[in-house]
């Protein structure tokens, strides 16, 4: 019984198997490991295209690695949210942020620096008063806006009273801005401090706006932290937007 004949005798299907006999059939490249799909060409692509993916896989889970252990001063801030806990807080809160939109609006704009931190100045009032005004999940994400806008402020404030700013230092706070907006706010908060002594020291005219400067500053941080220590305590916040608006006002007449 030929290999040949075999595909074409009716009983080949009943003999086939039978005592060890194995009928000779055309082979089905697609179903047997003779074919085509097994040839060496066929077996190296497979190799390469599953080797690939792994390797796809593993610089994927490598870099989430990496990303998930970056320094800490590239990731966000966790920002506690403690104030506004009623409504007449709620509403404090509000009215006292709007100072820094009135102070924006009212901000010399003699060049395009000073343009831009007059108007830094009216997107923190608003932003404030989003947050403050804010309830749910939005609110945690509005407080992060809060804190970033507020170093915008100090920011363009330092560019604009001081142009002498090192671009580099420039540059890398705007690079941790998003994610470091309360060392972003220090470092240039004591630059600006650093050119109005300067100046005070020089221009007789400023050291009355400096003195009173300088004593809403002592009170606003004294109250920032306070407002911190003390979470419980109400209206604190309210107090400390005050503070910061005198010495936001003040600091503009460094821009006349």
């Amino acid at each position: 019984m030929g290999a040949e004949n075999g595909s074409n005798n009716p009983s080949s299907t009943v003999l086939d198997g039978l005592y060890g006999v194995q009928l000779g059939r055309p082979s089905d490249p697609a179903q047997t490991d003779g074919g085509a799909s097994s040839s060496p060409a066929a077996c190296e692509h497979h190799h390469k295209r599953g080797r690939g993916g792994t390797a796809q896989a593993q610089q994927r889970l490598q870099i989430r690695r990496l990303w998930q252990h970056r320094p800490s001063c590239f990731k966000p801030i966790h920002c506690t949210i403690t104030c506004d806990k009623h409504a007449g807080e709620t509403v404090a809160n509000v009215v006292t942020s709007l100072p820094f939109i009135v102070l924006g609006l009212q901000a010399p704009r003699k060049n395009l620096n000073a343009a831009i931190y007059a108007n830094s100045l009216v997107g923190m009032g608003v932003a404030s008063s989003l947050y403050h005004s804010s309830r749910g999940g939005i609110r945690r994400l509005l407080r992060w806006a809060d804190y970033t806008m507020i170093a915008t402020t100090t920011l363009c404030l330092s560019r604009a009273v001081g142009n002498e700013n090192p671009r580099l230092l420039m540059a890398a706070s705007a690079l941790l801005l998003p994610f470091q907006p309360l060392v972003v706010s220090a470092v240039h908060t004591g630059l600006m401090e650093v050119s109005f002594a300067r100046r005070a020291s020089m221009e007789p005219e400023l050291r009355m706006a400096h003195n009173l400067h300088k004593v809403s500053s002592l009170l606003g941080g004294a109250l920032f932290i306070a407002d911190d220590c003390f979470p419980e305590t109400p209206y604190i916040h309210a107090a400390w937007h005050l503070a910061a608006a005198i010495g936001v006002g003040t600091c503009n007449k460094l821009l006349e």
